[in-house]
């Protein structure tokens, strides 16, 4: 069993690595229907499908690449709020900006909170020169985030799997 790291605190998050005991967490999180609308079906329906997923994504992405989607946890109280972090994918030319936290936490700031913590580890640790962010073309929420981290509006586009049209937002870091 792989140990859970924690890669960034705020002031309210702990933000960890993935391992197979989030499965259970995990599943709930990818058959929540604003997932579903806003990110895609994953067809994740068992534990063991979980497991699976968190292995060759977020898992094998920190062993392969040093970052990936890392579980939102409440400092206070250890509750597992959402996902955020960043995901390398094969049809953007750099990584992107990932979150999503369960409806149950909504209006709280935690996906803010996360994002932005992401965005200055991904500038001053990770030395990302470019930071990508996608969303769903009628997601105004993650639309004002992504502005709201400085990521401006690139293209339209229509990603794999799903070929859905997306928007495609951007931010370049100076690198000192």
């Amino acid at each position: 069993m792989t140990e859970s790291m924690t890669v960034i605190e705020t002031p309210r998050l702990r933000l960890r690595t993935a391992t197979l005991d989030d499965a259970a967490f995990y599943m709930e999180l990818v058959n929540d229907p604003s997932w579903i609308a806003n990110i895609g079906q994953r067809n994740i329906h068992t534990l063991e499908a979980a497991r699976a997923a968190l292995e060759t994504g977020p898992m094998a992405q920190q062993r392969e690449l040093g970052y990936s989607l890392y579980i939102l946890e409440r400092r206070s109280d250890g509750a597992p709020v959402g996902m955020a972090g960043l995901v390398r994918r094969d049809s953007l030319p750099g990584p992107d900006i990932g979150y999503a936290v369960r409806p149950a936490y909504w209006g709280q700031g935690y996906a803010y909170e996360a994002a932005a913590a992401i965005v200055q580890h991904a500038q001053h640790v990770l030395r990302i020169r470019t930071l990508f962010g996608i969303t769903s073309l009628q997601n105004q929420a993650s639309i004002r985030l992504l502005n709201k981290l400085g990521l401006r509006f690139e293209r339209f586009t229509r990603l794999p799997p799903a070929a859905k049209e997306t928007n495609v937002y951007r931010r370049d870091f100076r690198q000192d």
